[in-house]
């Protein structure tokens, strides 16, 4: 019998080798780098969010009026 696996958020030993496999490809150096990176684009895109969010609540009290 088949057994079929659950496609879900890695646990414990699925991290260490993720994390030790982003230390090989990129090296210990350019780690602080790349998280400095997706730090900022995660930031540019939370903004961008609230500012279309804004727009679009301003456009509502628009129709509102």
């Amino acid at each position: 019998m088949e057994t079929i696996f659950a496609i879900g958020m890695p646990g414990g030993p699925e991290w260490i080798f993720i994390i030790l496999a982003i230390l090989l490809l990129f090296g210990a150096k350019r780690i602080p780098d790349l998280a400095r990176g997706l730090g900022k684009g995660i930031r540019e895109f939370k903004d961008a969010t609230k500012e279309i969010k804004k727009e679009v609540d301003d456009a509502g009290k628009e129709i509102d009026k």
